[in-house]
């Protein structure tokens, strides 16, 4: 099993999207698994320009970049892979701009005149399977609590899997980075005693994708537990939120 991860974060390997995704590496390198993390923002990763040159006769699926960044050199260790982690922290309600960026790149390895239906009925066109129809799993993390913070990002995984045929093998989402000190600040994260649970759950769920390729849904729940044990109907009420806020505000001079 060879599982390679598209961190999408700014911060690179200093970020808590590093930090979540050793966590699993850990339960899967225990477990067999050859395991590589592509920091995106230690590449290069130019924009799609829009000019079509990859969709024209003469330089078709012939991105101009495809000599001049890394993103060649990428989509070439996905391919080899068995399984890709999809990894970003919410920017702005929604994945990061540089994987979105990255995913916008997919549109060079596409023939985008050859139209197809996709195996869930939808209408779309040719992809490259080696490439955007990898088995994925979705790694969403964010600092705020707030259960609609990762929905967006949500949405989006399971619209990319709908349209390009790609596998979900497990959606995890972890919030409250800021709060727990994103893994790098143990007095924190003693204030929140689920957040050992939700790591533990991690390195689990990278013992489950060596030797299962894919992720349970017990697990998925232990992972994505809120890092305060308060019923949501409850989290919901102003009230209970205010509580929330002050606490919330005392722990960042922790």
């Amino acid at each position: 099993m060879k599982i390679v991860a598209i961190n999408g974060s700014h911060s690179g390997t200093k970020g808590y999207t590093h930090f979540l995704i050793e966590k699993i590496f850990a339960g899967a390198k225990d477990n067999g698994a050859i395991c590589e993390s592509i920091p995106l923002a230690n590449y290069k990763i130019e924009r799609c320009l829009g000019c079509k040159h990859c969709q024209s006769k003469d330089g078709l699926l012939n991105c101009v970049y495809s000599k001049k960044d890394d993103v060649a050199a990428i989509f070439k260790k996905i391919e080899e892979a068995d399984l890709v982690i999809y990894a970003s922290p919410v920017y702005i309600f929604n994945i990061s701009g540089l994987l979105k960026i990255f995913f916008e790149r997919f549109y060079g390895t596409c023939k985008a005149q050859d139209l197809k239906l996709t195996k869930s009925g939808l209408l779309f066109h040719h992809v490259n399977k080696k490439i955007n129809s990898k088995p994925f799993v979705a790694l969403i993390c964010s600092d705020n609590i707030e259960p609609k913070t990762t929905q967006t990002s949500i949405m989006y995984f399971k619209r990319f899997a709908e349209f390009l045929d790609a596998p979900i093998r497990g959606m995890i989402t972890c919030q409250g980075g800021v709060l727990t000190g994103h893994g790098k600040n143990k007095k924190k994260e003693n204030q929140f005693p689920r957040i050992f649970s939700i790591y533990g759950a991690l390195t689990q769920a990278g013992v489950e994708l060596a030797l299962q390729s894919k992720i349970t849904s017990t697990t998925q729940k232990k992972v994505n537990q809120q890092i305060i044990p308060i019923p949501r109907f409850i989290f919901n009420l102003k009230p209970i939120k205010r509580i929330i806020l002050k606490k919330a505000q005392e722990m960042r001079n922790v």
